[in-house]
């Protein structure tokens, strides 16, 4: 019988109250894009963890408020946990099967906007703590928590908080927001995140829209003007063309290809999944595809905005035209730097009138996979999803992990109860239950083992 046989009994037996709690946490909205419910939330998130004997405040910064909790252990050393309270935006409403903040368990999953990312994570994590305190009366080691408010727009003030806040937060490893399973269900282990900087470009032409039969011939039109200012960034060979903005790439080294090649092709998964008819840049499939996902640098047109965009025809020159723009970064870019190379590039090709706002940005940061407490959560997840997490080095997308393995000096891995089909960010974002379960078993294991 396994040792943690009191726990999963537990974990088992009060599934349904964890779950009830999750859904009131999930009820309460809390959207940091539009600044709906967040110090709400934040104090129910606190008083969540002072149920649980955690001294919790909530600390208030330039944006939304970070909730932060400590809990003594018997043991020295300390565990931090990192998560977020916000969520995105429920919109579109019409394409929910059920309202997005009044949670509904059906068929195995429960459904709501910030189930899975990140109200879950959280909620999974305490349901961990509680069957420790419950079967043993006391946590083998110190926990604290870091949940903040802002995760879905860029995280903007969590870094300085960070760095006003070291010797509050000082821990020995941390647990990041997020992680889950594959395609196959097997647990996936992912050690580093790209960086990002997330920029708004705009440019206005004239001071009102015009009749395009007037000024189609005469006036400056403010949607070709940013066109043009688009096509300089990329060719169709999908090379960035700001100078330099490669120069500060750092190359994968040759341990990230031999844990890329042992993953499994995922060129058939997107193709199914996300109707891709053909990769960009000649690829496709294998390691070079894997390769190229997470290691090479971006640039995306996210949006593109200007004009009459309604039904039915409206003659119009637009004097307003703009575009939202996101360069994923790989170490050792850093987001600061790319600022300037834009605006540099941009000047040069004689478009000093179109406007970059600075949305937000971090740079790349990365944990080592031969770090000893990545092996001690790799191998907690054996038992329970009967074979150890695969080891990831880094993905495409970004976070703030940065300040946590740069300025905390901390070993930064992941562990969570995502899936493929969770849609977080879209409609009916959920939950596989099994999976929440999983979740909190792996995490009793990974806090007892990491104590000793």
């Amino acid at each position: 019988m396994s040792e943690y046989a009191k726990v999963d009994s537990y974990l088992e037996k009060n599934l349904d109250k964890s779950l009830e709690e999750l859904g009131r946490l999930v009820a309460q909205p809390s959207i940091s894009a539009q600044g709906i419910g967040l110090k709400e939330c934040a104090n129910l998130v606190a008083d969540m963890l002072r149920a649980r004997g955690f001294t919790a405040e909530v600390m208030d910064t330039e944006g939304a408020p970070v909730v932060f909790a400590e809990r003594k252990g018997k043991g020295e050393k300390t565990l931090l946990f990192y998560n977020h309270y916000d969520v995105q935006p429920p919109e579109p409403l019409e394409l929910w099967d059920s309202p997005p903040f009044e949670p509904q368990i059906r068929n195995g999953k429960m459904y709501g906007r910030g189930i899975s990312d990140d109200k879950g994570h959280i909620v999974s994590r305490l349901h961990a703590i509680d069957s420790i305190i419950a079967t043993e009366g006391d946590l083998p080691c110190n926990i604290k928590f870091i949940i903040e408010g802002e995760e879905e727009t860029a995280s903007v003030h969590l870094h300085e908080f960070v760095r006003d806040n070291k010797e509050k937060l000082k821990a020995d490893a941390c647990i990041w927001e997020f992680g889950g399973v594959d395609h196959r269900d097997v647990p996936m282990q992912y050690l580093g995140l790209r960086g990002i900087c997330y920029v708004e470009l705009s440019v206005e032409s004239l001071s009102t829209d015009v009749h395009s039969g007037l000024g189609g011939s005469i006036f400056p039109n403010a949607a070709w003007r940013l066109t043009w200012a688009l096509s300089t960034l990329k060719g169709p060979d999908e090379r960035i063309r700001i100078p330099g903005f490669y120069d500060d790439v750092k190359p994968p080294t040759p341990n990230d290809r031999e844990l890329m090649e042992a993953l499994p092709d995922v060129a058939e998964e997107y193709k199914k999944r996300y109707g891709v008819k053909e990769f960009i840049k000649g690829l496709t499939g294998g390691t070079e595809l894997k390769m190229e996902e997470v290691f090479t640098p971006t640039c995306t047109i996210c949006g593109l905005t200007s004009g009459y965009q309604g039904p039915g025809s409206k003659t119009v020159q637009p004097a307003f035209a703009s575009a939202k723009v996101d360069f994923r970064l790989v170490p050792d870019q850093r987001p600061e730097d790319i600022l300037q190379k834009l605006r540099a590039h941009l000047d040069a090709h004689g478009f000093e009138d179109v406007q970059i706002k600075f949305l937000g940005g971090e740079p790349a940061a990365r944990t080592d996979p031969d770090d000893s407490f990545v092996r001690t959560v790799v191998q907690a997840a054996e038992e329970v999803y009967e074979q150890p997490m695969q080891i990831v080095p880094t993905v495409g997308g970004s976070g703030p992990n940065y300040p946590f393995v740069h300025d905390l000096g901390l070993p930064v891995a992941t562990a969570g109860l995502g899936y493929p089909d969770t849609r977080a960010h879209a409609p009916n974002e959920n939950i596989r239950i099994d999976l929440y379960l999983k979740h909190a078993r792996h995490m009793a294991r990974v806090i007892r083992e990491f104590a000793r």
